[in-house]
């Protein structure tokens, strides 16, 4: 007979060894206590769940959200002899019926439910008296309205738990910021849980962000991407985008499957099959695709479009390299596709107008029986041409978390019915708390911005995810793009001359920002004109601004363009400068920056080649590198040799412009100097060498 856990891994899982945290959650679970699990894709969760449900004497509940998923784990779990099986809308009532007399009679220890079933309190009741042991969230990041995958469904699960007696609940997700967590605690009830944060890191994932300027770019990395990693998924935003895609693929003879909304039950299923059975290794579709995908070796995810926040993008990515091996993740950013997430964030919040109206279009069509039999599309057209479809369905679902309608399946149709549960409020009557609709979509156009300032940060991409998601304390990855900018640019301690012109930089961001509190500045302006102001421009849009009436106009004029451009590069990849979103992006300095701005707090810097501007004989610019430490041992030098003729003009020696010159090119003999103009030969055979001299031994 088994009784421990090591017992049950080798004989049921044919294991050696738990990967961490794995033993600790099972014996928390073992111990009875609720649980909070946020473990990464891959990490093992399902086993969390799977195996204390053959320890525990009844039926262990596992709420699933996708009908695919729950297939997979019942057939593996069948397949090593677990009873186990499921219940879901896919099922003929009598398979349902069957299911549950046999869980009645105590032949299953694990039973996978769709959250949706807990719509009609009779399949709640149908589960009272039996022995539940343990009910398993999966996927539980769904009950917060707060996060990005918010499903109405699990938010009666806290209801049902209680309702069952409250047995042990555990909670599982891959991501959820503190703010999820807390919502995940509160709306399952969970009574003293332990919370088990195993990291949100992938060290085997790259993270890529690409900023092409045109569909056609986008698709020629696609096509390089799937030459190189060979098995992955493409994500669109929209159908629109997932049968774009497919056609270009269909021109290169691409086999690949599409899946998205638009596409009947069995034809997603079908899909989705082909893909994990690895009859196709490439698959375009929105984000319904992938959630529990049981494929290990996909080498890439591709992002064709933004998606709405950094917990999507991350949940997402995270399907790539389950299997521990290398996995690339890309986002291929363009800013002009966030007016769909604009339309996805309208759609998804709707008005309190919005919701009265459609609580008035149902309570006035209902029947005799408080029910309506109504397409959402006929709806919506009731509402008004102008209507946002995908706002209707919304408002729909405020009303069903109100308690105030239900949905039901209507037999031998699609269209879904809805009953009145309190028809004796009328529409003029309906409480609806506007506060809260307006903080869900601040927050959810806060989530965006978050994105959109991660594709514009310098730094490094994981770290930023993983702050984000509370980990503070973490080091840059070295895999993604921006680490890879910074190796080629190592970061170093600066002298006190480029420590100046830093904070120079700095103050003239913050000059142009408007102050909060000490450390905390809001932008006003975007980088190219805080450049223009700090070279001392005086183009239009600086004068129209009065930005040259600021102590900081022209403080770096002595500087390039492309000078000053790379420095604040090196700024925003060393975290001391931010990218807001908007219409137009803006830069403000971050508490880090301020504090190195007022010399509380010393910072390295990948420091950028010096750039300086000279006219050319021309008339015109030309821009060249030269060493500024080599450039100021050449100074010191003609200082000296000054001083030894009386203290005559610097320009009788050689004029700036040549030391600048020498310290470029860095002659290695007489010959080579003699091409810098302003050399002659007598200054050639005279001065010269003790200059040559000082750039072998700068060399």
């Amino acid at each position: 007979m088994i009784t421990t856990p090591q017992e049950a891994l080798k004989k049921h899982f044919r294991l050696e060894a738990f990967r961490y945290p794995q033993e600790e959650i099972i014996e928390a679970i073992l111990n009875k206590v609720d649980t909070l699990v946020i473990m990464p894709t891959g990490g093992g969760k399902s086993l969390c769940y799977q195996l204390p449900a053959l320890l525990l004497p009844g039926v262990t509940l596992v709420i699933s959200p996708l009908i695919a998923l729950m297939k997979d784990q019942v057939d593996a779990l069948k397949a090593k002899g677990i009873a186990a099986d499921l219940i879901n809308s896919s099922q003929s009532w009598p398979q349902q019926q069957e299911t549950l007399r046999s869980l009645k009679e105590g032949n299953l220890k694990l039973l996978y439910i769709a959250p949706e079933r807990f719509r009609a309190r009779s399949f709640t009741d149908s589960l009272k008296g039996i022995n539940i042991s343990l009910v398993a969230v999966d996927e539980a990041h769904c009950i917060s309205q707060w996060g990005h995958d918010f499903r109405p469904d699990y938010l009666r699960l806290g209801e049902a738990v209680e309702f069952l007696g409250h047995p042990l609940c555990a909670a599982f997700t891959a991501t959820a910021t503190p703010e999820v967590q807390e919502d995940i605690r509160q709306n399952l009830r969970l009574k003293s849980p332990k919370s088990f944060v195993s990291g949100f890191s992938r060290p085997n994932l790259t993270f890529t962000i690409r900023k092409p300027k045109t569909k056609l770019q986008k698709y020629s990395r696609i096509r390089k991407l799937i030459e190189i990693n060979k098995t992955g998924i493409i994500y669109c935003a929209t159908r629109k985008s997932v049968e774009e895609v497919s056609e270009w693929l269909k021109e290169d003879d691409q086999d690949h499957v599409v899946y998205h909304g638009g596409l009947s039950d069995s034809d997603r299923a079908q899909a989705q099959d082909r893909f994990i059975s690895g009859d196709s290794s490439v698959a375009v579709a929105t984000n319904a695709f992938g959630m529990g995908i049981d494929r290990a070796d996909i080498r890439f995810v591709c992002h064709y479009e933004m998606p709405g926040s950094i917990e999507a993008f991350y949940q997402e990515a995270g399907r790539a390299g389950r299997d521990g091996k290398p996995g690339f993740c890309e986002l291929q950013f363009m800013y002009a596709d966030k007016r769909v997430q604009d339309f996805f964030i309208e759609g998804g919040n709707p008005e309190a107008s919005l919701i009265k109206s459609t609580y008035a279009h149902l309570h006035s069509a209902a029947d005799n029986n408080r029910e309506v039999v109504l397409s959402m599309e006929d709806l919506t057209n009731r509402l008004g041409k102008k209507t946002n479809g995908m706002s209707v369905s919304s408002a729909m679902g405020v009303l069903r978390r109100q308690g105030i309608i239900e949905r039901y399946d209507v037999p031998g149709s699609r269209v879904r019915g809805t009953r009145l549960l309190k028809p004796e409020i009328l529409p003029g009557d309906l409480m609806l708390d506007a506060a809260a609709l307006a903080e869900k979509k601040k927050r959810d156009e806060t989530k965006l911005k978050k994105l959109i300032q991660w594709a514009y940060a310098k730094n490094c991409r994981e770290q930023w995810i993983l702050r984000y998601f509370g980990e503070l304390k973490t080091k840059p990855c070295g895999r993604c793009d921006a680490c890879m900018v910074a190796i080629d640019s190592p970061a170093r301690t600066l002298n006190e001359h480029e420590v100046v012109i830093l904070k120079k930089a700095l103050s003239g961001v913050a000059r142009m920002s408007q102050r909060q509190s000490k450390h905390q500045w809001m932008a006003r302006f975007g980088r190219d004109r805080i450049i223009k102001c700090l070279l001392g421009s005086k183009a239009k849009t600086v004068l129209q601004a009065d930005l040259d009436k600021l102590p900081t106009w022209g403080i770096l004029q002595a500087h390039t363009p492309a000078f000053v451009s790379e420095l604040f590069d090196a700024m925003a990849q060393q975290g001391l400068i931010e990218t807001t979103d908007g219409d137009y992006p803006l830069v403000q300095l971050t508490e880090f920056g301020s504090r190195v701005m007022f010399g509380e707090e010393e910072t390295e810097l990948a420091w950028p080649e010096v750039k300086l501007e000279i006219k050319s004989s021309s008339g015109g610019d030309e821009e060249f590198d030269f060493e500024e430490e080599l450039y100021n041992a050449l100074v010191a030098k003609r200082n000296e040799l000054r001083r030894q003729r009386g203290n005559v003009p610097a320009y009788t020696i050689f004029p700036n412009m040549v030391l600048k010159k020498l310290a470029s090119l860095k002659p290695a003999n007489i010959e080579d100097a003699m091409e810098i103009k302003g050399i002659g030969p007598a200054k050639a055979e005279t001065i010269l060498p003790e200059f040559l001299e000082i750039i072998r031994e700068h060399e």
